[in-house]
């Protein structure tokens, strides 16, 4: 399931977006995709959302997501992660796992500059453990316009999904990743190449984690990848976390382990909605009905999101 759904043809009936650039940090800015509801700014929801590693703003799970919340009146906010999207001069950086206060500057942004009371963030995967994290680090002081984080396949627990993405079986799915993740750090090389060594410096890298170590944890200031895995995982904030959030998983998923997130007690928060079907895969979830239920996953978040409307205005 996860390959077929990176297969199966789909459209999308979203209007034109506007492109808009959201300043993270001193030297770094992250591009938006923005559709906009005519006439109601301020007066309509906005769900911002957040692709997983090495997809974008136009990963199909971000568009049906995005059709989806469009159709039911939210503004939509579909976001390139650092580097994504061919947005690679806009930041020195790289990517990683840790970075939350990103999703946190672009809340705050929509918050206090755009004056929007309604907003709602969703992740895949990677993105989903970046959604997660930043709403975990709110714990008790959640912003009252931050309604509600939906994960996705969170990869929440980053040393069990590397351990597993070793796995034989997992083979293609490893090196579909390593070669995207080099691919783009060459990239990079060309745009600094005063701040980035070229790759042929590392040795044979041939696994997530080997990347990790090699490039993402030095790079980010942490001392390897077990290091980077320990402090950039959700799984530290989930006791803590105090906003209403829908976690969807798989029992299946191949690379991020159900197990996982028993461990970290996600079922024993109550802020939490926990569903977890057996079948899935990763961030895939087709279903056998047509319509809005063939992508199952697409509609439970926007169903959540809605549900969170409906009990706030009470």
């Amino acid at each position: 399931m996860t390959i077929a759904a990176a297969y199966v043809p789909r459209r999308f009936a979203l209007p034109g977006a506007e492109n808009r650039l959201f300043r993270v940090d001193a030297d770094s800015q992250m591009l938006g995709h923005c559709h906009w509801q005519a006439g109601k700014r301020r007066d309509a929801p906005v769900i911002v959302i957040v692709h997983g590693l090495e997809g974008s703003s136009d990963s199909n799970y971000v568009m049906g997501i995005g059709e989806k919340a469009f159709a039911l009146g939210y503004h939509v906010v579909r976001m390139n992660q650092r580097n994504c999207g061919g947005t690679e001069s806009l930041t020195p950086t790289l990517y990683n796992s840790g970075m939350s206060g990103d999703y946190r500057a672009i809340f705050e942004e929509l918050a206090g500059v755009d004056g929007f009371m309604e907003i709602f963030f969703v992740g895949y995967s990677m993105g989903g453990n970046l959604v997660m994290k930043m709403a975990g680090e709110f714990a008790a002081a959640v912003p009252a316009a931050l309604c509600a984080v939906c994960a996705v396949c969170p990869s929440m627990d980053l040393a069990a999904c590397a351990d597993a993405l070793e796995r034989p079986e997992n083979f293609l799915y490893e090196r579909r990743f390593v070669r995207g993740l080099l691919s783009r750090y060459e990239r990079k090389c060309a745009l600094y190449p005063k701040q980035y060594a070229a790759v042929r410096g590392f040795g044979k890298i041939r696994t997530v984690r080997e990347f990790d170590d090699a490039i993402t944890a030095p790079s980010a200031g942490y001392r390897d990848a077990e290091d980077y895995y320990e402090r950039a995982s959700a799984k530290n904030v989930v006791e803590q976390l105090r906003a209403p959030m829908l976690l969807i998983t798989a029992e299946d998923d191949p690379f991020v382990p159900y197990g996982s997130f028993l461990a970290a007690g996600v079922d024993q928060n109550p802020w939490i909605r926990f569903a977890a079907p057996l079948h899935g895969g990763h961030c895939a979830f087709i279903s056998r009905h047509s319509g809005v239920e063939r992508f199952w996953a697409e509609q439970r978040v926007v169903e959540f999101c809605e549900s969170v409307r409906t009990a706030t205005a009470r």
